[in-house]
């Protein structure tokens, strides 16, 4: 606990903004979604041929997985907040729209008749007496829809928009508890205050019922101001960083040191940032130099002329248990190694990512090719499960080991793919959940052993002095074996739009360097 604490007041400054980057998305969205939501619900009370379609149209986008959502958003947006405010604004919807509706429209019909007998006309009934009535059904819609938007909100720092939401996937990439803490622990406490103010505010609404409506008209300016803002203003050459590089050892800070790189970030998730990259809305990224979708997008991979970037070469990383149970595993296993080099992998990658195909189907067709059996494939309780992170390369890694396996022995594999980061695939690892999983040297080296700088420089960034220390170490502290390496090297690359670098003549991150200095 005090090292969660120290950790609090050693990056309070930064802490404080995304706080302060949280409400501001939070609370943009809510005002938004109360503006358009209560009238919403309540035409919705008026309307009996529309009720159904109103209430249905919001009831279909809180089904949207966020994620999906923002990714939809982000052509048509960019990065940033404003597509994370109108994402927000969408989840907030139905819990708003459907407590005025029910509010509104279940007021006792006989006070409805009293108020008639009063001579009291449509709109006056509705203004009050249905929702003075009905304001503490609405207010618990607003308050779910609150601790909904702080939650959801985390995740748009996936897009570039901030937010405390940044700690969180640092730490979850990392394999760092106490970072996932920083930003769920403030989360959670503004979830909190913001439903207490809430509460608060209920009770004398009538008394801030002006406060209110300068609070909402101040919110709609603020908003369009971030609008316009957000579309005129933009840096000449913006760098897209996953979470995981802006923190780890190996990654932005150590970049910026070797390079003398200073350019303006923003963070988002990495199946975002090539599609950010293709769309302009970025200018560089930090991707994987076996991505497919360097091909598809004409992306230009820049030379890292100083050799910063350690190896990252891929490996199956396996219990001992399982090892000992399956004594053959390690042989059946290595029969794959160095089958997959650069090119391979990431045309393997393309096939997937741009062709849409299975990679059930890629991986097979890529064992065939090879020389392997494939016609086997077992479903039921599994003698190994095999896992692996979420994106395109393990899931089709994972089909192979399953298709070499089955396909050799008379095992059954299970597959728990799409694991969030090396921290949640890892710990699945070590705890028995699953028994193997692809892994590369440079995330073992750095994010599971966390090794200190003095043996990184000792090793010289050798792919094979590497490789050697990262199995020792990890046999030795963890009871994890790493078998032979499959070939390619995944490591880290700065790409640019193939276009975009051949105007501006950059080769290699030292011409990016040029070219910021001579255009500062």
């Amino acid at each position: 606990m005090g090292t969660f604490f120290h950790f609090l007041f050693q990056n309070r400054n930064e802490l404080f903004s995304q706080l302060l980057e949280h409400v501001g998305l939070t609370f943009g969205a809510l005002v938004l979604a109360i503006l358009i939501g209560i009238p919403l619900g309540i035409y919705a009370h008026y309307s009996k041929r529309l009720r159904s379609s109103v209430l249905g149209s919001v009831g279909i986008i809180q089904t949207i997985p966020s994620l999906a959502l923002l990714g939809f958003l982000l052509p048509l947006f960019g990065i940033g907040p404003l597509p994370a405010i109108i994402a927000l604004f969408l989840y907030a919807l139905l819990p708003i729209v459907r407590n005025t509706f029910t509010g509104v429209h279940e007021v006792d019909a006989s006070v409805i008749d009293a108020a008639r007998g009063m001579g009291m006309s449509d709109a006056q009934i509705l203004t009050k007496v249905r929702i003075p009535l009905a304001m503490p059904v609405i207010f618990a819609g607003i308050r779910t829809a609150t601790v909904i938007n702080v939650g959801v909100a985390t995740l748009c720092a996936l897009i570039g928009a901030g937010g405390l939401g940044e700690y969180i996937f640092r730490g979850i990439a990392l394999n760092n508890v106490t970072m996932i803490l920083a930003g769920a622990f403030p989360a959670a406490l503004l979830a909190l205050a913001l439903d207490f103010i809430l509460d608060q505010l209920q009770k004398h609404v009538k008394q801030w019922k002006r406060i209110i409506s300068w609070g909402m008209g101040a919110s709609v300016g603020l908003i369009l101001i971030i609008f316009i803002v957000h579309m005129t203003t933009r840096p000449k050459m913006l760098l897209g960083l996953t979470p995981e590089f802006t923190e780890r050892a190996d990654g932005y800070h150590g970049l910026v040191e070797q390079y003398d790189l200073h350019m303006p970030t923003t963070e988002m998730n990495s199946a975002l940032l090539y599609q950010a990259l293709k769309n302009k809305r970025v200018d560089v990224i930090v991707g994987y130099s076996t991505d497919g979708r360097i091909k598809a997008f004409n992306l230009r991979v820049l030379n890292d002329d100083k050799h910063y970037f350690p190896p990252y070469y891929c490996a199956p990383l396996v219990r001992d248990e399982t090892l000992k149970k399956y004594p053959g595993l390690p042989t059946l296993l290595n029969r794959l190694a160095g089958k997959l080099d650069n090119k391979i992998m990431r045309n393997l990658n393309y096939q997937v990512d741009q062709l849409h195909k299975n990679p059930a189907d890629v991986a097979r067709n890529f064992m065939k090719s090879i020389g392997f059996e494939t016609s086997t494939v077992r479903e039921g309780t599994p003698d190994i499960v095999i896992g692996g992170k979420n994106f395109t390369e393990q899931f089709i890694l994972d089909w192979m080991f399953k298709t070499l396996i089955e396909n050799t022995t008379s095992l059954t594999v299970g597959l728990k793919t799409g694991l969030a980061g090396t921290k949640i695939v890892f710990d699945a690892l070590t705890n028995g959940e699953i028994d193997m999983y692809p892994e590369y040297t440079g995330t073992g080296l750095y994010v599971i052993l966390k090794t200190d700088s003095a043996q990184v420089k000792s090793l010289h960034n050798d792919q094979d002095e590497v490789y050697d220390y990262v199995k020792k170490e990890t046999e030795k502290r963890y009871n994890l074996r790493w078998l032979q390496p499959l070939g390619f090297n995944n490591t880290y690359a700065l790409m640019m739009r193939n276009q975009q670098a051949a105007d501006h003549q950059i080769k290699s991150i030292s011409d990016l360097h040029r070219f910021l200095e001579e255009n500062h």
